[in-house]
């Protein structure tokens, strides 16, 4: 029982200690409240200028859904195939390509380097700007208050590190026989990081639809900019897609071509002899036409046959061949999207609070450890 007693005193105090220090910041806030104001309404004045100062952004997208057909062609190819030795086996409708790797064929270095080549017309230029140009080159660069601020302060210490570095070269060691390995410059990984951040794409996988955005400072560039990162999405994916089919169209055109020109001779050579030999009912002569008239009919036959696959297999492209649909197309934006004015002027107003507060309490211990009168005075005790 006196154990108890003595938990409850011990528990009850420490209460009555909380009580006391809550009790004790209050008074502590309510006596501070003017310097609380204050440093809240500079934040306030500094979120205005923020959000009036800060770059407009503008975004456009559209919503596509992906459709393919996936059949499987004749085996009139292998067969045919065979007759020369040719063991084709089952050639399907190409590899499938789920949405899902659709981000990754944005961000692939080879989509990115294509995409910063595309010539974009802006309002205050007269001639179109391309995105390496237009995100590289200080000559396109505008001063956004929001961005001075973050690189000065949150990204000050990149700021100084590469003061200490010093500045980058835009150029690449490449050694003479690497053959198609990708490279970039420094001015390119530049664009390509600020390139992914502008573009998005979101895969909605319970309604089946994918949703791409740009963002872009002008309406008519972001618009630009999202129609033709659909355009080059479109082209990559059919590229990946229909890669086994094309090789097997590829395969077919040249053993029609090889075909037709042998035809075309046997029939050329048929055609001379029956013309040397009208009048002639030789043994010879007739053996000799019964050979090209069976080299004859067979390079036909063999040429009939490759003209029939030939169409197969471009009807077999055209069906593989994948088609993002478009439900809701690309549109020029109204309305700016970034910045967002009342959001930021609320952010910093809260900003401004919570500092104002923690100012007030962290000063005192701050001027009791550096023993500075000038911290005391700030802060009423």
């Amino acid at each position: 029982m006196e154990q108890n007693k003595t938990y409850t005193e011990s528990t009850g105090l420490q209460q009555t200690e909380q009580e006391i220090d809550l009790v004790e910041i209050v008074r502590k806030l309510w006596k501070n409240r003017k310097f609380i104001l204050r440093i809240t309404l500079v934040f306030m004045l500094l979120g205005v200028l923020v959000a009036l100062f800060s770059a407009e952004e503008y975004t456009a997208g559209s919503t596509m859904v992906p459709q393919t057909s996936e059949k499987k062609m004749s085996g009139g190819l292998s067969g045919l195939a065979a007759m020369a030795g040719i063991n084709l086996g089952d050639i399907s409708g190409g590899e499938t390509l789920s949405p899902k790797m659709y981000s990754k064929i944005l961000e692939s270095i080879p989509f990115q380097k294509e995409l910063m080549q595309t010539p974009i017309k802006f309002e205050e230029y007269e001639q179109p700007v391309t995105l390496f140009d237009y995100f590289t080159n200080e000559e396109y660069k505008k001063f956004s208050l929001g961005g001075a601020i973050k690189k000065y302060t949150i990204g000050l210490p990149g700021v100084i590190m590469k003061a200490i570095r010093g500045e980058k070269k835009d150029e690449i060691y490449k050694p003479e026989g690497i053959g198609a390995l990708q490279t970039l410059t420094f001015k390119e990984k530049q664009c390509v990081e600020t390139l992914q951040r502008l573009i998005t794409l979101n895969l909605n996988e319970k309604d089946g639809y994918v949703q791409l955005t740009a963002a872009m400072p002008e309406p008519l560039a972001a618009a630009q900019l999202a129609e033709r990162v659909q355009t080059l999405l479109q082209r990559y994916i059919t590229e990946f897609k229909i890669e086994k089919v094309q090789s097997n169209l590829d395969f077919v055109q040249e053993r029609f071509d090889e075909a037709k020109r042998e035809f075309e001779q046997i029939q050329q050579e048929r055609a001379v002899f029956k013309d040397a030999n009208k009048n002639i009912y030789s043994a010879r002569a007739q053996t000799q036409e019964e050979q090209l008239d069976t080299r004859y009919n067979l390079a036909l036959s063999v040429y009939s046959e490759l003209a029939k696959q030939l169409e197969q297999a471009k009807i077999q492209v055209k069906e593989t061949t994948p088609i993002l649909t478009v439900i809701d197309p690309v549109t020029i934006p109204l309305e700016r999207s970034k910045p967002k004015r009342a959001l930021i002027l609320v952010l910093f107003t809260f900003l401004g609070g919570f500092a104002g507060i923690g100012l007030v309490l962290v000063l005192p211990s701050l001027a009791n450890i550096l023993d500075n009168d000038k911290l005391r005075k700030i802060v009423i005790e």
